[in-house]
């Protein structure tokens, strides 16, 4: 069997930092440009921002999280103790990324992934005017609120769950379709729709009720419509200790009170 080539990729916080002297001489680490797998320390946000620039190279490797950070939903827990058992243990997760495709008022476009959640936040103090179309079916023809999020399986904890949104098993093939604040239709909760359907969502009167779409870290101001589908030409791979799985800790928050 090859031995696997591992990279160690490191959050600029003093902790992450300070992490990785530990580790430096426990493994041969390799460049990421010739490594097959990563250790990632930091926390949530710079985990996101590490399967983001995944998604940028031509072979996308599986990473393996340490916290370094505040919550590490997306991470394993930190200690040197048998790293190197523990990296053969791990059990790998896919993750499907979400396609936005954005245009905006003045007529530009452009195309950006989302692994959590793609949201559109209303940019002034007037509340946006949403129309939702499901597989060209326009199935709401006004929603009028705060935003609206579409959060996959591995993001439906984050802001998803903070809007009152539901949690997704990992495995389930869903999405999550979620208002933020509404006000008309007041008692619609959202939907739970499978992952195979494109949601288009049209800003209603964009010039006064301008609207912005965000995909995880990234944001395009003054847009005019948002499509959304999951991207399954590329899939993120991430690793993760037997007892500390993703899919047991995304089950187990819908207990937590």
């Amino acid at each position: 069997m090859t031995k696997k080539k591992w990279a160690l990729i490191v959050s600029p916080t003093p902790p992450a930092q300070e992490a990785a002297e530990k580790l430096k001489p426990m493994i041969d680490w390799v460049p990421v440009e010739e490594a097959d797998r990563a250790v990632v320390l930091g926390g949530d946000g710079f985990m996101l921002q590490t399967l983001h620039q995944m998604l940028n190279r031509r072979a996308i490797m599986p990473v393996y999280g340490m916290n370094l950070g505040t919550v590490g939903f997306l991470m394993n827990n930190w200690h040197l103790e048998d790293l190197s058992e523990r990296l053969t243990k791990a059990r790998a997760f896919k993750v499907k990324p979400l396609k936005m495709e954005v245009e905006t008022i003045s007529g530009a476009s452009f195309t950006l992934p989302a692994i959590n959640e793609v949201s559109l936040l209303r940019e002034t103090r007037q509340t946006a005017k949403l129309e939702i179309e499901i597989n060209g079916r326009v199935m709401m023809e006004e929603l009028v609120c705060d935003g609206v999020l579409i959060a996959t399986p591995a993001g439906s904890t984050a802001y998803n769950l903070s809007a009152n949104g539901p949690i997704l098993p990992l495995t389930c093939n869903l999405l999550a379709l979620t208002p933020i604040s509404p006000f008309r239709p007041r008692r619609w909760k959202g939907a739970i729709l499978p992952d195979k359907m494109e949601i288009s969502i049209r800003v209603l009167n964009p010039e006064k009720r301008p609207v912005s779409a965000v995909g995880d870290q990234q944001e395009v101001r003054d847009v005019s419509r948002v499509t959304v589908a999951v991207d399954r030409s590329q899939a993120l791979t991430m690793l993760f200790d037997p007892e500390h799985a993703l899919d047991d800790r995304i089950a187990m928050e819908q207990f937590v009170v």
